[in-house]
């Protein structure tokens, strides 16, 4: 009877006495490369694994979503017709269901371990409708109803085609996985005895406690190497909130009145960049630990948010859903914004307490300081009631600052100012600076030094040692 040797094709070594190396190459050497290089390839293969499965998982959460979402429309087509938006609300709050629902898995260990726990599920279908309505507002397509169909049929499809790919991929590495045998696939087939006594007795079964030995004892099975962790700071570097936007972030959350007016007056600060510009101010304010004021700008942040992502009449349709007392809305609402904060919060405290394990107490700032001799910085707010022009725009440059560097600018004193730009990122820093100078609040003016006084002779005579310094230091010999 033949013998079939083929399964032997599939086992995997990682050490084998009998290879041979060129005569240069340690032997040692050469197999324990080759060891890692079998080890770290199959760790590497089953973290893709499991990744693609957590990803496959979310998917199914948010497919779920989607098809509840358009079945409701299309179920209810007439009444969507009239209320298109606050039909698509509802639905997806209906969706939401129980808040521990409505959170996507944790994911395995190891497994995306550089990115924050996803958004929920009703952040994701807002998000997505923000992109449908502005997709609807470029298209303008006759009937609303039907484009907002048209459009969630084209995500619905998106998402169902990524399933496939992943689905394709997962098949192709659990393939390989299991095409080849290793030590890992052995397992015990039978392993069991029976004694024949004198007295009948059950079977016994034998336990066998089993341990695989490892050709490389020292060899670690860890995750692999964690890739760099990417610059945050270099994405928020261009991303600002305008003049509107800063003071649409200083009013108070509980002002929700005052809020809807500013909108209705400013309708331009329903954008993504405004949104993202008061995140950032938000962050910035967290990194300088003042948690109310971070707060107020996350609550201000995803109010614009909410309101762009509802549709043409979502700003009326938001506040009537907020102010409702007891409306289902105001709990997800406010519980976007807890998760919001806690994960900026987070973030910041990580990165101060690098900054205070690191010892990085010299961090570059801007300072405002009169360069020429006999010099000095004033301060003159533009006046509230001026009719020119200028001090109009000066005056709207100045109520457009966060309150710390208004306060700030009102005692006219330049050690102030300078406190509140040394809390600030170099290019923030620069910026006020800039708006400071178009808004005529800076002013170069020559000081009056009084001779006759015992502090005005020391100014002059430290005036005199500057002068001579600089001549030296300008000497070339």
């Amino acid at each position: 009877m033949p013998v079939d040797y083929s399964k032997w094709d599939n086992l995997e070594l990682s050490d084998d006495s009998d290879i041979e190396v060129h005569p240069n190459v340690d032997k040692r050497s050469f197999i324990r490369a080759k060891q890692n290089q079998i080890h770290a390839e199959r760790q590497q293969r089953r973290h893709q694994i499991e990744t693609l499965k957590y990803e496959r998982q979310i998917n199914d959460g948010l497919l779920k979503r989607i098809s509840a979402l358009l079945a409701n429309l299309e179920a209810n087509a007439a009444e969507a017709e009239s209320n298109l938006a606050e039909m698509a609300f509802r639905a997806i709050i209906e969706s939401a269901g129980k808040p521990e629902d409505d959170k996507p898995p944790a994911p395995p260990e190891g497994v995306h371990v550089n990115v924050e726990q996803p958004p929920t599920y009703t952040k994701m279908m807002m998000v997505m409708l923000d992109q449908i309505n502005d997709a609807l507002n470029e298209k303008k397509p006759a009937s609303r109803f039907t484009g907002m169909v048209e459009e969630l049929r084209i995500h619905l499809n998106k998402v169902q085609d990524l399933q496939k790919q992943l689905l394709a991929k997962l098949a192709e590495l659990e393939k390989e996985e299991t095409r080849k045998i290793t030590s890992e696939s052995i397992h015990t087939g039978f392993d069991s005895s029976y004694v024949a006594k004198a007295t009948p007795s059950a079977s016994e079964e034998k336990k066998n406690d089993s341990k695989i030995e490892l050709l490389n004892p020292n060899f670690s099975t860890s995750q692999p190497e964690k890739p760099a962790a990417a610059d945050e700071e270099d994405d928020d570097a261009e991303i600002e909130a305008s003049a509107d936007g800063r003071k649409f972030a200083n009013i108070k959350a509980t002002e929700y009145r005052e809020s809807h007016a500013f909108i209705t007056s400013h309708p331009g600060i329903l954008s993504e960049k405004e949104t993202d510009g008061i995140l950032v101010m938000a962050f910035d304010a967290q990194l300088r630990n003042e948690d109310d004021t971070a707060r107020n700008y996350v609550h201000q942040a995803l109010l614009l948010q909410y309101c762009r992502s509802l549709g043409r009449d979502g700003t009326a349709l938001f506040f009537k859903r907020i102010t409702t007392k007891g409306h289902q809305a105001h709990d997800v609402f406010y519980k976007d914004v807890r998760e919001t904060y806690f994960r900026i919060k987070s973030r910041t405290a990580e990165i101060n307490a690098q900054r205070a394990a690191s010892g990085s107490d010299d961090i570059e700032q801007i300072q405002l300081h009169a360069v020429e001799p006999g010099t000095e910085i004033k301060i003159q707010i533009p006046s509230a009631n001026s009719e020119d022009e200028g001090e109009k725009r000066g005056r709207e440059i100045f109520e457009g600052f966060a309150p710390e560097m208004r306060t700030a600018l009102e005692t006219g004193s330049l050690d102030e100012v300078n406190k509140v730009l040394g809390d600030m990122k170099v290019p923030e820093a620069e910026e006020i600076v800039g708006l400071l100078s178009e808004a005529g609040i800076l002013s170069l003016e020559e000081q009056i030094i009084d001779a006759t006084t015992d502090e005005g002779k020391q100014k002059i005579k430290e005036m005199a040692d500057n002068a001579a310094k600089e001549s030296y230091a300008d000497d070339p010999e």
